[in-house]
């Protein structure tokens, strides 16, 4: 009888213990260096399409100085 009693009161302890209590949300582990590669790569891809512009310019200005010579 106390063997029942005991092993009730214990199963009752730990579906307790299971509850779905809200969980704070995780920590923001590297935010900072995620924000940091998200910036770095914002002006990775500016610099990248100056440099095609600049490139275009120039094949523009080569094609138009090469059909003035001709």
């Amino acid at each position: 009888m106390r063997l029942t009693l005991l092993l009730a009161a214990l199963c009752g302890l730990l579906l307790s213990a299971c509850d779905r209590e809200e969980q704070p949300p995780p920590p923001k582990l590297f935010e900072s260096q995620r924000n940091a590669m998200d910036k770095a790569k914002g002006v990775e891809d500016t610099l990248q399409r100056q440099a095609d512009q600049q490139l275009q310019d120039i094949d523009r200005q080569t094609q138009d100085s090469s059909k003035q010579s001709e």
